[in-house]
């Protein structure tokens, strides 16, 4: 499977714990993130992970146009729910969540889905991922 992070400047140390924490089940597959977010997960864990630009960048663009291409499995971007700003006024949140809606990919923007996601990998209840992009088409 095809595992990517994003993580909004509050909940990179967040990230960063929680791929520790499940460092066995990630490193049994590959691993993409924003630049930032990438570089401190892997330095922490010493997985390997392939960076996208940063956020600022268009790093966020690289990602969508993965999801869009059905390159991407599952997306765990940790999203800081005391931000000033309005979530839904956050652009990159609101573009990736469209696309992996639009293209059913699995998706989680706090700690406890991320757990339930990872959990569930671990236990082959996202394998159908694996059907749906090898023939291009949902089950």
């Amino acid at each position: 499977m095809n595992i990517a992070f994003m993580a909004h400047d509050k909940k990179k140390e967040l990230m960063v714990q929680f791929c520790a924490a499940y460092k066995s089940v990630l490193a049994k597959h590959t691993l993409m993130a924003t630049s930032a977010t990438g570089r401190l997960v892997a330095d922490a864990t010493g997985l390997p992970i392939t960076l996208f630009l940063s956020r600022a960048q268009g790093g966020h663009q690289q990602l969508g146009a993965r999801i869009a291409y059905n390159e991407i499995d599952m997306v765990l971007f940790f999203t800081d729910p005391n931000s000033t700003m309005d979530p839904w006024q956050d652009q990159t949140l609101v573009e990736i969540l469209h696309l992996c809606d639009a293209h059913n990919v699995p998706c989680a923007t706090n700690l406890a889905t991320a757990e339930m996601l990872i959990l569930g990998l671990d236990r082959g209840d996202l394998d159908w991922r694996d059907i749906s992009r090898s023939t291009g088409r949902l089950i």
